[in-house]
Parts: structure tokens; sequence; C-alpha cells
């Protein structure tokens, strides 16, 4: 089995973010949340994803929680509705070639406490203002008192583990 694409629509809706932040920190919420989500399997609130793949062998969704709402396969012309057997693992199983379209909605749940810490740290990393939008590296001088500063220019792409949200 394998997956062709998968289409991943844009939740309505965030979880909340955790007490206590920064009001900077709290306006990169959406961008901070998608940041999360592309790291894990996992997502925290609804939508849909719809997998085209290729058989035979058991699809079971690459994210959870998944719950299965249309299966379709495609005759040549047309996508058809198709009636799939469950499989073992908690899939569906592919008995011919297809492709495959599989629609789920996935996500809900509670945000554990690791991932809400991981929100908190990413966020308040990102807004961090040591030196100015888009410097890697500055220096001020005021009379004797001088501040020096460098950061590595790839620090906003590895913000998940310079964060600790990792």
């Amino acid at each position: 089995m394998e997956i062709l694409q998968r289409e991943e629509a844009v939740p309505s809706s965030l979880p909340s973010p955790p007490s206590g932040m920064s009001t900077p920190a709290l306006m990169l919420e959406a961008s901070v949340w998608a940041r999360i989500e592309a790291y894990t399997a996992h997502r925290f609130t609804t939508r849909e994803v719809v997998w085209t793949v290729e058989g035979p062998g058991e699809f079971k969704p690459d994210l959870q929680p998944a719950t299965i709402t249309a299966q379709e396969v495609w005759d040549g012309t047309a996508w058809i509705a198709a009636s799939l057997t469950a499989g073992p693992l908690g899939g569906v199983e592919l008995t011919g070639e297809g492709p495959y379209r599989i629609t789920a909605d996935v996500g809900g749940g509670t945000v554990p406490a690791p991932v809400s810490e991981a929100f908190r740290r990413l966020a308040e990393y990102l807004a961090e203002s040591d030196t100015p939008p888009g410097v890697s590296s500055y220096s001020y001088r005021l009379g004797d008192v001088e501040e020096t500063m460098q950061r590595n220019p790839a620090h906003v792409a590895r913000a998940l583990q310079y964060s600790g949200a990792a």
C-alpha cells in the first residue's frame, strides 16, 4: 500500500493556548499550532483529510484520531463508492491496485500537558525580541556600555529544537 497524496483541510478552530503567555507569543497562535502539528501525527481539532492511496494492502490513516467517512475507488473515469472491509490493524483492506480515495474526520481530544508546554515554549521563543527582525547579529554601544548579540541565522527553522518544544 502506498500513499500518493494527502490533503488536509484547515481546522475551523484551534486548541486553547496555555495560560500565562505573553501577548506577542499569543499573536503567533495559528502558526505555532501549524508547526507543532506538522511535527506530530496527532491533531487536536477536527478537520477533513483526504488520502489518495494505491493497494493492495491495509490502509490505516497516518494522522490520528481518525474516523473514516468515505471510501472510493477510481474506475478509470470517475470516483465511485467502494465498500472496503476492516483490516486487522484498524484500517481498511485495499483489495486491488486502485487508486482509492479515503476521506476521514481527523482530530479531537484534550491537549496533553507536554504538548501544551511545547506550544508555550515555541511561541515564547519565536516571540523573543532580543534582536531586530531579520537580524542574526548586532552590536550597540552607548558610552562605556556595549552590547553584542549573535543568533544562528537558522534559529526560526530550528525553533522546535532550540525552544525545547521538540
